[in-house]
């Protein structure tokens, strides 16, 4: 089997690259479970962009600011100024963001952006109107329940990749490969993201000696809802503390002020940190009060998060939910240039959240993830349209390596309990050691292909946030022991 590109991943930054690409090419989208579990399916808030052409600077700057002085100027300027084209394609596409009652795009304001400048779709289900219009946009054929299990490299040139479908292996061949597999959150306890978010492409990637970049940057959003048992949390999304929602202790207390003058519209990190350190020094429980909406308005806007919850035994938005961080969001990734290749490697590109651009730094701010997978993704095609070639072999054999072993589900869920313990919102230099010890011991032992994988991704993680002995952003480390 050969193809023009291969596209791993289903989600924003993987179906927007498989529709900028004509229908001459012979063009193939992985997945590795159904096309809509994928972080885009998920997501909530909405799409940024700026406001107008004068909005520009303004959306620049926070972007900066959030991230902490790390950001590529270059990359974020380019994706400020991208973001009204591909909003304005979208909707000459066919897609519909929430109007007013005369048509007027409704905008809507989330922590750390200076004005409202967030479009938003389905009330809180944007990334699952957008992700059901993209799918029905792609004009290309998907492979569905595939695993993705190594890329085929040759003489600096990647030739396709490796998968398991239904237990069968096969190579598959391409001329061009683009990772659009999304981030590593099922390698934490709690989080947000799709079950089929694990990392294993970065994995992948550590083995062939690709880069990555800013691995100790992990986002984790501060309201999330973790008491049920699904591996996926429910997030609560930033829109709601953006149109009033308060963060109080069980006496009402809004205990944020005490951490930064914005209270519930500082930055995600900060937030976090705050009621992570509020719940250990007070012992109190901390919730979501949404109380401040109107009822009626509050099911419109909010619809999902409404049904939900009330699902759940919550009555919103007359009743407080009691709410924790949990992992969101990986800033840091497989690193690419402004037009989403892999240096060294031809014919290899990543966008969305498995790549890094360098436009988050520290910290991303908020709504800013599926415009950098809308522009950089559409960068790739276009780079792909310039420079593709051909010239691999056909000399691939499949791996005999075990995907999995007997053993491996209770390791991997040991990961998941040490990278929370010791690699979460508060670090400390001996809760790195300690899970670069646990991590480096499961890699001794004889492990599947698929854990080694995760594991290869979150050693990668720890020995990011190992190298950078100062806090900054969303990397917080702290000299005590961490109870």
């Amino acid at each position: 089997m050969r193809y023009d590109v291969v596209i791993i991943g289903s989600g924003v930054a993987g179906l927007y690259t498989a529709i900028a690409l004509p229908k001459e090419l012979k063009v193939l989208v992985i997945n590795k479970s159904n096309p809509w579990e994928c972080n885009t399916y998920y997501a909530q808030g909405g799409v940024t962009t700026a406001y107008n052409d004068e909005d520009i600077a303004s959306h620049v700057e926070d972007t900066l600011d959030a991230g902490a002085g790390m950001c590529n100027t270059d990359a974020v300027q380019l994706m400020s100024e991208s973001s009204q084209g591909v909003i304005r394609d979208l909707i000459h596409r066919g897609f519909v963001f929430d109007t007013d009652e005369e048509g007027n795009l409704l905008y809507t304001k989330e922590a750390a952006h200076s004005r409202s400048r967030i479009l938003h779709a389905g009330g809180d289900a944007t990334g699952r109107h957008l992700h059901f219009f993209l799918l029905n946009q792609n004009p290309h054929p998907m492979l569905s329940d595939t695993t993705v299990v190594d890329l085929l490299i040759e003489e600096g040139r990647c030739c396709g990749v490796e998968t398991v479908t239904r237990g069968k292996r096969k190579i598959i061949l391409a001329d061009n490969v683009v990772i659009a597999s999304g981030g590593v959150g099922s390698l934490y306890e709690y989080h947000t993201n799709a079950s089929t978010i694990s990392g294993d492409i970065h994995g992948i990637c550590i083995e062939k000696g690709i880069e990555l970049e800013s691995m100790e940057m992990m986002q984790f959003h501060p309201t999330v809802f973790v008491a049920n048992n699904w591996a996926r949390k429910q997030l609560l999304s930033e829109a709601l503390r953006g149109e009033g929602a308060h963060v109080v202790d069980e006496n009402g207390y809004r205990f944020l002020f005490e951490y930064d003058p914005r209270g519930e519209l500082a930055p995600r990190d900060i937030v976090s940190r705050a009621i992570f350190d509020y719940k250990q020094r007070s012992a109190k429980q901390v919730y979501l009060s949404c109380e401040d909406f109107e009822s009626e308005y509050f099911k419109e806007r909010f619809p999902n998060i409404y049904k939900s919850l009330n699902d759940l035994g919550f009555h919103l938005p007359k009743e407080r939910v009691p709410i924790s961080p949990a992992f969101h969001y990986a800033v840091g990734g497989i690193k690419t240039d402004i037009h989403g290749a892999i240096p060294d490697v031809k014919g290899l590109y990543a966008a969305g959240e498995s790549a890094s651009t360098g436009v988050h730094g520290a910290n991303r701010l908020a709504s800013n993830s599926l415009l950098e997978g809308l522009v950089f993704s559409k960068k790739v095609a276009e780079s792909i349209l310039v420079h593709s070639e051909h010239g691999c072999s056909e000399n691939f054999k499949i791996s005999n390596e075990p995907l999995e072993l007997e053993g491996d589900k209770e390791k991997k869920d040991q990961l998941r309990r040490i990278m929370w313990d010791n690699v979460s919102i508060v670090r400390t230099p001996e809760g790195l050691q300690k899970a670069y010890e646990a991590i480096a011991k499961m890699l001794s032992e004889d492990v599947g292909r698929l854990l080694r994988l995760r594991l290869l991704t979150a050693r990668s993680i720890v020995v990011s946030a190992q190298k950078r002995s100062e806090s900054i952003g969303v990397h917080f480390i702290t000299q005590g022991i961490k109870e």
